[in-house]
């Protein structure tokens, strides 16, 4: 067997690991009422969840994907049944958010609506946006005030949905809220709480984006001032140097029974930071200084020890938002710009499919609560911490392997897409390494 043929093969037994990840993810769809399908959170739950960070939302885009890659119908169909409960779960939502309640769903059915010409979804997409916008009490929409849970995902949600102007006016509050620090500024996160997050789930850096973004897309220099503000603040805390970049979960702690005093995740650690760095690159001026801190993060994250369990609680999650499945999105990512984690993501990937429960059902995920006993915990369906958050980055690392597309079906807000500059327009992506799986 030639080189060539050895990294085939062991493409191919990602591709089929995510198909049997699919056929567990379908395995939990429970019927809703009106022929529409939807997911608990966990199996064993009694109440289905909408949300996007962990319900039917969540499943959507892995759908799309599916559907894409293989181009077969049957996905496309079950995420318009999926879409069919969402536009019933609209009007009883009673979260606000991008990922805990109507902005992250509205997004998800715009898209059904593009992507499959669903006019009912579309239609509640746009009730949805309304219903969060009628929310705002001109400072915010309840206790959170960060991106997943508040303004700044809210205003990442309306600027994909293009309404600019709403966007804007869910960041305003963040220019007079902003709170100085020695070399920039941070923003309290919940209502109440002592502790100041950093990263891009609920910390500075999660507003910095948004607040970027959306600055650079209205033309508003004072979200963007504030935006360099917020990051500047970060770096300024940042560990690891010179050549990495390490930042602590929150100062004062925001969790005192923390283990870890640092993540290197997508939530709070630099594989997090990295994407907030590479959208600063795209949109404001000096790229290259924001690609170098993007690198240094890179350098912490594949210097970590991850996706080795070293010890309690330092790396016991396979998920999206705080496991290897959402590192493995930002190697994806330095593969298509730069060429450079190929790898490291076969490291990932790897361990993936060491992790992974495999039976008559499917394949699935077991994460791992440390402090009790049993610590396996259930396996779930969702995009934070299941199925659909594993198998969508495994479904996009084959299509890197093969040469495809680095966009995904579904683009997440807040991850940015590829910047295709940076890479030479004739230098073709390389299949990933060899020893993935057997």
């Amino acid at each position: 067997m030639t080189q060539t043929d050895v990294k085939a093969v062991a493409v191919d037994g990602i591709e089929a690991l995510a198909v049997d990840a699919l056929r567990w993810l379908l395995g939990q769809a429970r019927e809703s009422g009106s022929g529409g399908l939807a997911w608990a959170a966990r199996p064993s739950d009694a109440g289905l969840e909408p949300m996007l960070y962990s319900g039917t939302a969540g499943v959507v885009p892995v759908l799309l994907e599916a559907w894409r890659h293989f181009g077969d119908d049957a996905y496309a169909d079950t995420a318009l049944r999926a879409a069919r409960s969402l536009v019933a779960a609209v009007d009883d939502c009673e979260d606000s958010s991008l990922y805990f309640g109507l902005t992250g769903m509205a997004l998800v059915l715009r898209t059904v609506h593009e992507e499959l010409g669903d006019a009912a979804a579309g239609a509640a997409a746009d009730r949805a946006l309304g219903i969060v916008r009628s929310r705002f009490d001109g400072t915010r929409w309840g206790e959170l005030f960060d991106l997943m849970g508040g303004n700044a995902g809210i205003a990442l949600g309306a600027l994909a949905a293009g309404d600019e102007e709403f966007a804007v006016l869910a960041l305003e509050p963040y220019l007079r809220t902003a709170e100085p620090v020695p070399a920039g500024v941070h923003w309290e996160f919940r209502t109440g709480r002592d502790g100041r997050m950093h990263h891009i789930s609920h910390g500075t850096l999660g507003i910095v984006y948004a607040l970027a973004t959306v600055g650079a897309a209205a033309g508003r220099t004072d979200l963007v001032e504030l935006a360099e503000a917020g990051a500047a603040g970060v770096v300024a805390r940042a560990e690891d140097g010179p050549e990495g970049f390490l930042v602590a979960h929150s100062d004062p702690a925001h969790l005192p029974d923390l283990i870890e005093r640092y993540s290197y995740g997508w939530c709070h650690g630099p594989a997090g930071d990295a994407q907030v760095f590479r959208r600063l690159r795209d949109v404001l001026d000096a790229p290259a200084a924001w690609s170098a801190l993007a690198d240094r993060c890179w350098h912490t994250v594949t210097r970590s020890g991850l996706p080795e369990r070293l010890r309690p609680g330092f790396w016991d999650n396979n998920g999206r938002c705080c496991g290897t499945a959402g590192v493995l999105a930002l190697a994806c990512d330095r593969i298509a710009e730069q060429d450079d984690g190929h790898d490291f993501a076969a490291v990932l990937v790897a361990d993936l499919a060491d992790r992974a429960i495999r039976d008559a059902d499917g394949a699935r995920w077991s994460n791992f609560e440390h402090k009790v006993t049993p610590g396996d915990l259930e396996p779930r369906p969702g995009w934070a911490q299941g199925n659909a958050g594993i198998a969508r980055e495994l479904i996009r690392f084959v299509r890197l392997g093969r040469g495809g597309d680095p966009d995904y079906a579904f683009a997440w807000p807040d991850q940015p897409p590829v910047h295709r500059g940076i890479r030479q327009a004739t230098d073709p992506i390389r299949p990933a390494g060899t020893d993935v799986t057997s």
